[in-house]
């Protein structure tokens, strides 16, 4: 993991990190004082792009909040694939494990996907914070029972969905949590390979579908980009 601390960096720089309209869910129904003084017990760290944040299975002793860039879990299996799980924008979370009462272990990596910047707690300090402020608590469990809802959601679709279905429920999540509104539509950040990954699928079938899509006028393909350019013509015509 590549930690790059900003230059000036103070309580009253951590308190400015969060851009001006990201909303994170972790902070909600903080009184200002609260909030500053959770902020401050934070350090404000700068990561390049395509950096191990978190690693499965190593001590939980960090929490994060993503305050800019772009991020995702994965999770590696014992045969070495690299399996994607959820994609982090500005204002998520990560590294939950480290509220527990007992040390345990991430159970998931995290990377960045471009160049970010996080505020992160150590584990001490967050349970600290949570004992003192117990919205912050409560904001952790139902961020953590949000993630049970997107768990069952998924399992749910692969063992139900199509490989269409899956495929077009992937784009139309992508769009939503880190899409660029551009002309003609929504753009992602995403290879065929990451496409199939998310979706389960095989590249050659993410590829055939995409293709079809892209006749269809439903998408288009661009080389490490793809343009959304209808969302609503991709379920209909998955099956």
């Amino acid at each position: 993991m590549v930690l790059k601390g900003p230059k000036g960096d103070s309580p009253a720089a951590r308190v400015a990190a969060l851009p001006a309209g990201v909303q994170s869910r972790f902070l909600q129904g903080l009184g200002p004082k609260d909030l500053e003084l959770v902020l401050a017990a934070a350090t404000h760290r700068q990561l390049f792009a395509n950096s191990v944040v978190t690693t499965q299975d190593q001590p939980a002793d960090r929490f994060f909040l993503l305050t800019r860039g772009r991020a995702r879990h994965f999770f590696m299996t014992e045969n070495g694939r690299k399996t994607l799980l959820h994609w982090l924008i500005p204002g998520d979370v990560f590294g939950g494990a480290a509220f527990m009462i007992d040390a345990r272990k991430d159970l998931v990596s995290t990377e960045t996907v471009e160049a970010s910047s996080v505020l992160v707690w150590d584990r001490p300090a967050i349970r600290g914070i949570a004992a003192r402020h117990p919205r912050v608590a409560e904001n952790a469990l139902l961020i953590a029972y949000e993630y049970m809802t997107w768990y069952i959601a998924d399992h749910v679709s692969l063992t139900s969905h199509s490989a269409g279905e899956r495929l077009a429920h992937v784009l139309i999540r992508l769009s939503d949590v880190m899409g660029r509104t551009v002309p003609g539509g929504v753009e992602i950040d995403a290879t065929n390979e990451e496409l199939a990954n998310a979706a389960n699928i095989t590249p050659f079938t993410a590829s055939r579908l995409l293709n079809k899509w892209q006749r269809e006028h439903a998408v288009e393909k661009h080389r490490g980009k793809l343009l959304v350019r209808s969302p609503g013509r991709l379920l209909p015509k998955a099956v």
